[in-house]
């Protein structure tokens, strides 16, 4: 046990030995030693649950010593929350690993079916520490404080649902206005070697402190509620080295862009992307959380960072000093072994890094500046910038503003203004008071800016916009994370591109996106011509953070078993949650194809956001929504599918209703990625919740194939890809051999056509034996109420 305590407690222990002969007082003093290194409160809103860095470094020895081989970082955080690191079976992209979280996070949107589901398991309250973060539904309209009211007023019932929920089970709630829940987790839960899950897929920002953050859906943050192990399947991991410097218009963000442009949004599936090399030290605490945060468009599990003094400083100006000296007596621990091996490396050259600009309508489509004017003229991408838009999960740090603040001080000095319209998004309360206190919000509102609310807002598609019509060709630059067709204003027609904030900055000011600040000139208002040079900013604020207003309800301290959460039987925007049916025992027979999907088919295609989050708490509301943004392969129309009992053509939801009403089960068939972007789960409830049993790709993103198991549903993938082409938008399937259902053995599919041929051939399938449980029980949340 003695050889567990770090080198500061043992020099101290030395110290006292020589100054006393006293062996029980030496003894007493050293147990007491032990005690007060472990206590390290995990946060200050949990003063009695503790960082245990012991139980971690003795998780990891016993892993390597069976591995017999070096660990990288992730490896260590992830195995050193093994449930059973003795018998565990761990092989990279193969195995499932049970593990136990250190705690959950949730976003509202989210945290309404997530709280739905653990109201259904009858627990009496979380297991581990749990918050929920109120900030996707604040729709940005004109401007911060008046958007804020407004949505208190108009989400009053999910709020107070959300409050009471919270209080009864243990929960701690941010109140809307907070901030944006990633940034909440940076500023006050992440550290590093912590394991944590969130039910959002931008959750991977905590990577950026040498965290393990997860996105998931609410049905994984309900088995870690209940104190269950969670499992996810051994990742690979894919290591970036990056060497040189970060310097002039290049960012963090422009680092993971060109990461983007590399891998793609799926290169980093079923992996943990793990940054290492010199050049880590040159970039910010925040900088590498922004990193971490945009790895979710490829992908990958989540990213990560070593521990270094970049780190230890933030937790000390985050009022974690303590977390930060009890991570550097175990520095060995939160960085990679040497000699450890990655699956694959990229290396970037930081020194050789071009500022870069990612899109339209998809985050993997890499240009860097020089480029983008060429290129954009080539492909009739419209030139003029309509709006510039900074901010959001991915990029609102106090450096972040204070860079684009450096670049707008240098256009007003010059008597300019933003020609585009031009919006800022704080990422939370503690940044939006920094902010202001320090002068940069005076600067940005100077050079044409609109502060928003602490929250999401454009990012997810909550954007009242009206400078342009529907159907309207044109182009926005945002700093956010995704642009996928139609995100952040419903428009297909919008062309959105993804940059770094002071490049977003730039373009407002100059209105064009050919403009590229390292060699172009604006003109100032008495006609001179003039170069915008590198922005600069402090990394953190001279003085300490301004905390803002006090927005964080506790749950109470004597529990609350004598609470009530009410969900009224009228409610449009609640709904408390009936069990799915369980496996009738045999094949799925006759499942008619509901719709043939075409190309890309994101979570945003199958249960959309924007004005349809008002019903993330209303299972049957939300599924109205359901697959209305899919390509219809039959004549590439959009919520326009045949019914096949009619005749007639309806929308995709009316369709799967009709078809449910009438005892007819249904498949989905998709492309490649299928799934791809946020972590909502209503992707994979809707078409459980409409008669829908089996999803047939030719390949899933990572949370959506989960979450769709989680439901009771089947994702399969076709064993060989070109078996997508032998379907007919008028066929029905039959999945064979669900009697003997074991890990590793594909299935089959019948395919009958509507002329009386038919087509066979093998689907493949990811299932392990405690997630054909979960399909036979109907649910994940069946299971768990039958093994209460």
């Amino acid at each position: 046990m003695y050889w567990t305590v770090p080198f500061t407690y043992c020099a101290l222990f030395t110290r006292l030995c020589i100054t006393s002969c006293n062996k029980p007082t030496l003894h007493a003093l050293f147990l007491v030693l032990l005690l007060v290194q472990a206590k390290v409160s995990m946060s200050r809103f949990e003063p009695s649950n503790y960082v245990s860095y012991e139980k971690l470094n003795e998780n990891v020895n016993i892993v390597r010593k069976r591995l017999n081989r070096p660990l990288t970082l992730s490896e260590k955080i992830v195995y050193g929350h093994l449930d059973d690191p003795v018998g565990q079976d761990i092989a990279r992209g193969h195995t499932y690993l049970r593990l136990r979280p250190d705690r959950v996070a949730m976003q509202d949107a989210t945290a309404q079916m997530a709280m739905l589901q653990f109201i259904s398991s009858g627990l009496p309250c979380v297991a581990v520490p749990s918050t929920i973060h109120c900030d996707h539904l604040i729709e940005a309209q004109i401007g911060g404080a008046k958007d804020l009211a407004r949505a208190k007023d108009i989400n009053a019932e999910v709020y107070n649902f959300l409050a009471s929920a919270g209080a009864k089970y243990g929960v701690g709630f941010w109140k809307p206005g907070s901030g944006i829940i990633h940034q909440i987790i940076l500023e006050n839960y992440a550290y590093p070697g912590v394991l944590l899950i969130g039910t959002d897929s931008h959750t991977p920002n905590g990577g950026g402190l040498g965290s393990i953050c997860i996105g998931v859906g609410g049905a994984d943050a309900v088995d870690v509620m209940a104190g269950i192990p969670w499992e996810l399947k051994c990742p690979k991991v894919i290591g970036v080295k990056l060497t040189g410097k970060l310097s002039g218009w290049t960012s963090p963000k422009d680092v993971i862009l060109k990461v983007a442009g590399i891998l793609t949004v799926k290169g980093g599936t079923g992996a943990i992307v793990e940054y290492h090399g010199p050049g880590v030290d040159s970039i910010s605490c925040t900088g590498m959380a922004t990193i971490c945060n945009m790895g979710a468009e490829i992908g990958a599990t989540t990213s990560v960072f070593p521990y270094n003094h970049r780190m230890k400083t933030y937790l000390e100006k985050t009022g974690r000093g303590d977390i930060a000296a009890l991570a550097d007596d175990y520095a060995d621990l939160l960085v990679p072994d040497p000699g450890c091996e990655y699956d694959s490396i990229v290396e970037i050259n930081l020194d050789e890094l071009k500022p870069h600009i990612n899109g339209p309508f998809t985050p993997d489509l890499a240009h860097p500046m020089a480029d983008i004017g060429a290129t954009a003229a080539k492909n009739g991408w419209p030139l003029e910038v309509k709006v510039g838009l900074i901010g959001s999960c991915t990029n609102s740090s106090y450096e972040d503003m204070g860079r684009s603040a450096s670049v707008a001080k240098q256009a007003l000095d010059k008597g300019l203004k933003c020609k585009a319209a031009f919006t800022i998004t704080p990422g939370s309360e503690q940044i939006r008071a920094t902010i202001e206190r320090d002068g940069y919000s005076k600067i940005l509102g100077d050079v044409g800016g609109m502060v928003l609310a602490n929250a999401c807002g454009p990012c997810i598609g909550q954007w009242d916009r009206r400078d342009v019509k529907k159907g309207e060709k044109n182009t926005i630059v945002t700093s956010y994370n995704r642009n996928f067709t139609a995100r952040n204003d419903a428009n297909p027609a919008t062309h959105a591109f993804v940059a770094s904030p002071e490049i977003v900055t730039a373009l407002a000011i100059a209105g064009t996106l050919d403009f590229n600040p390292e060699v172009d000139y604006l003109t100032a208002a008495n006609g001179e011509k003039f170069k915008l040079e590198p922005p600069s900013a402090d990394e953190l604020p001279k003085l300490d953070f301004d905390p803002g207003q006090d927005t964080y309800q506790h749950p109470p301290a004597e529990g609350g078993s004598k609470l009530r959460v009410d969900v009224s039987p009228t409610s449009t925007r609640l709904q408390l949650l009936e069990p799915f049916d369980k496996w009738a025992g045999g094949d799925l027979e006759d499942l008619q194809v509901l719709i043939k999907v075409k190309g890309k088919c994101t979570t945003d295609h199958i249960s959309a956001a924007g004005p349809w989050l008002k019903f993330r708490g209303h299972l049957d509301n939300i599924s109205n929504n359901m697959l209305i943004g899919a390509v219809n392969i039959e004549n590439d129309g959009v919520n326009k599918i045949k019914n096949q009992l009619t005749g007639e053509y309806g929308g995709v939801p009316d369709v799967a209703r009709h078809y449910k009403a009438n005892g007819l089960s249904w498949v989905v068939v998709g492309d490649d990625n299928y799934g791809e972007g946020s972590s909502r789960e209503h992707a994979a409830l809707e078409p459980r919740h409409l008669g829908g049993r089996c999803i047939i790709v030719k390949s899933f993103a990572r949370i959506h194939e989960t979450n769709l198991k989680k439901q009771g549903m089947l994702p399969m993938t076709f064993q060989n890809p070109a078996d997508y082409d032998k379907i007919r938008p008028d066929d029905k399937i039959s999945i064979k051999g669900l009697a003997t259902f074991t890990p590793g053995k594909p299935l089959s599919a019948v395919v009958k056509h509507s002329d009386g041929s038919k087509d066979d051939f093998q689907l493949n399938h990811t299932f392990n034996e405690t997630q054909i449980e979960w399909f036979q029980a109907g649910s994940a949340l069946n299971r768990m109420k039958e093994l209460q």
